[in-house]
């Protein structure tokens, strides 16, 4: 068995990520457990639909904890300005437009391992992120992320004003 604190090692974010959930802040949260046998294996809480400025800080969080990034799969009509790669941290993430849903994004650690992340959306109110974002990471958890986001009051699309 290997030493979980081996730099090869994956490791899992530490619980203090776990309660900065804040506007403003790009937020990742990790399902705790080693299984991952949930439908989503965490939450990102972006602060706009601007991929160049998100992007970055999901995949340094990202990699400090589980590796290389290097594909990301996103909804092409939920995002503003979709490169098809971007240099983050020296090294080149491929983005794969497709039609996962604006409320999910892929990511690909590696040659295979892929990690759902639930997608609440910029407009959500801290508690109702919260509430998603908790959600999103219950072991075992087989409700969708379109799904999670009515359940929690987040919705997906901003209201109206």
């Amino acid at each position: 068995m290997s030493d979980p604190r081996s730099p090869q090692a994956p490791r899992l974010l530490p619980d203090a990520v776990h309660q900065a959930v804040r506007p403003g802040t790009a937020v990742v949260r990790l399902e705790t457990t080693h299984d991952r046998q949930g439908v989503l294996d965490g939450a990102w809480w972006p602060r706009s639909r601007d991929i160049a400025a998100e992007l970055p800080a999901l995949i340094t969080a990202l990699t400090e904890y589980l590796g290389p990034v290097t594909r990301v799969g996103l909804d092409v009509g939920a995002w503003d300005g979709l490169p098809t790669r971007m240099i983050i941290d020296g090294r080149v993430v491929h983005i794969d437009p497709s039609v996962v849903g604006d409320d999910t994004v892929l990511i690909t650690r590696g040659e295979r391992d892929l990690f759902s992340l639930l997608v609440v959306p910029p407009h959500a109110t801290p508690d109702a992120a919260r509430a998603a974002m908790a959600e999103a990471v219950r072991a075992g958890g087989v409700t969708q992320a379109g799904q999670l986001l009515i359940d929690t009051g987040t919705g997906r699309t901003a209201p109206e004003t």
